[in-house]
């Protein structure tokens, strides 16, 4: 199977970060050294995840490899804040877990996760490293496969992952059946294969990848974002961490010298080719 990952391999820049790239952020603040900064276990980063961790995000369901978009700028992070890739480590947390109330096993979690009002009462949030667009996926044997317009979604079953903003976005449609909810992608898809549903709604570039995945899959079109404000991903920590302010800075630091840019070209290079449904 062709992955988004394996279509863009031949790009230069590399999906790991640097093992000897120790630089701070861009605030230059002592605070943000790596000695200095107040992880769970002393000299390491540990970032956690869901599991199974999907294309295009993570490759392999595999974080520790630095491939996959998610795991990549995991990595890029823990570089700018003076990790080596040796001192990085990974813990799975299911979705909802990692973004209710309480302490927390990780110092940082990537999980595709959208910066909400709501979920700042409970977790703190790095500045955004993606702006994300949230599409629809079917097969072609499918009633969804002859839609061209968001009216025609309306009469369509759709379905969605639990507790996502793929999900909220599927509400907004105001389609007339009830949204089905499954714990994973996997659950969804054999949903739309077994025609429990007609649809699934999903960010887009996880839709490319489940489009690849099905037999006969293909991407009816992406949603309007229905504000002026596009949806972001953000990286999740417990709510007051000392380390918020520190990610938030590497991050700001690598949209800023162009490797967001970089490790989105490499990672979702398709992410371009869905058409806008109106």
């Amino acid at each position: 199977m062709i992955t988004v990952a394996a279509s863009t391999a031949l790009l230069a820049l590399a999906g790991c970060a640097p093992a000897d790239e120790k630089s701070s952020t861009a605030s230059g603040s002592d605070k943000c050294d790596k000695a200095s900064l107040p992880t769970l276990k002393a000299g390491v980063l540990t970032f956690g995840t869901d599991q199974p961790a999907y294309p295009p995000w993570f490759v392999d369901d595999n974080p520790a490899n630095g491939k996959g978009f998610e795991s990549a700028v995991a990595y890029a992070v823990a570089g700018k804040l003076g990790y080596d890739a040796k001192d990085v480590t990974w813990v799975r947390v299911p979705f909802n877990a990692a973004i209710a109330p309480g302490p927390k096993t990780f110092d940082a979690n990537l999980n595709e996760f959208s910066i909400t009002e709501e979920r700042k009462n409970a977790v703190d949030f790095s500045s955004p490293y993606y702006d994300v667009t949230q599409a629809v996926v079917t097969i072609k044997s499918s009633p969804a496969a002859k839609v061209t317009s968001l009216d025609g979604l309306r009469d369509l079953r759709l379905g969605a992952q639990v507790g996502t903003t793929s999900y909220n976005a599927a509400k907004a449609l105001n389609v007339k059946a009830p949204i089905s909810v499954y714990n994973n992608n996997d659950d969804a898809k054999a949903a739309l294969v077994n025609g429990q549903i007609d649809a699934l709604v999903l960010d887009l570039p996880t839709a490319f990848e489940v489009q690849s995945e099905l037999t006969d899959g293909f991407i009816v079109g992406q949603l309007p974002s229905g504000t002026d404000k596009p949806e972001q991903f953000g990286i999740v920590l417990d709510k007051g961490s000392k380390l918020t302010s520190c990610v938030s800075g590497a991050v700001d630091a690598l949209r800023g010298d162009g490797t967001l840019a970089k490790l989105q070209q490499q990672w979702l290079a398709e992410a371009g080719s869905a058409p806008v449904l109106k």
